[in-house]
């Protein structure tokens, strides 16, 4: 498990399918503006991209996002798009509501970004995100992403087209917190 200071990101369970589906995907208006295509059902033990993870795909790494302190289930989180040639990738994710507003999301861009960097040897991480998704904003400059350009009227969601935001961060730009990488290498037990 990689672990942040109050998040961790491991593998996901088969119990943890049923959980996303409903709380995440199932969500109509959620799901439309998290996904770059239009919602639509997934029927239960069905084969949904979004919730199974292919160990063969070496185009994106997902996890199930977990609260340290007891373990819960709390989320989704993923780099996606991931070209080794040009060694980049998207940052994404996704919570629980009942786990919005907490500071996770911060938490769970930093974990991403040394899973990226450090793990993994990218250059460049990435975000894409509706230009109203504040959480997600703030989640990623509180990390070191800059702004790069606004995407007008990229994305149609329910009915209308908005605006998309890209962030960027680099490994030169990138500042761990000392802690937070000491004790997703393992080194500590906090």
């Amino acid at each position: 498990m990689l672990r942040g200071d109050t998040v961790g990101l491991r593998a996901r369970y088969e119990e943890d399918i049923p959980v996303l589906r409903a709380e995440l995907y199932d969500d109509v208006v959620n799901s439309s503006r998290a996904e770059s295509r239009p919602w639509r059902p997934a029927a239960p033990g069905s084969k949904d991209a979004r919730l199974l993870v292919d160990d063969n795909d070496e185009g994106s790494v997902r996890f199930s996002v977990v609260e340290l302190a007891g373990g819960t289930l709390v989320g989704t989180a993923a780099l996606w798009g991931i070209d080794t040639h040009n060694r980049l990738a998207h940052v994404g994710l996704g919570l629980l509501p009942a786990a919005r507003g907490k500071g996770y999301g911060t938490d769970v861009v930093a974990v991403l970004c040394h899973y990226g960097f450090a793990v993994r040897g990218l250059n460049r991480l990435q975000v894409e995100t509706l230009a109203d998704n504040t959480a997600m904003l703030r989640a990623a400059e509180r990390n070191g992403f800059v702004h790069e350009g606004v995407l007008r009227s990229s994305a149609w969601v329910l009915g209308e087209f908005l605006d998309e935001v890209l962030l960027g961060l680099l490994a030169a730009e990138w500042r761990p917190a000392a802690q937070a990488h000491a004790r997703s290498a393992g080194r500590t037990g906090a």
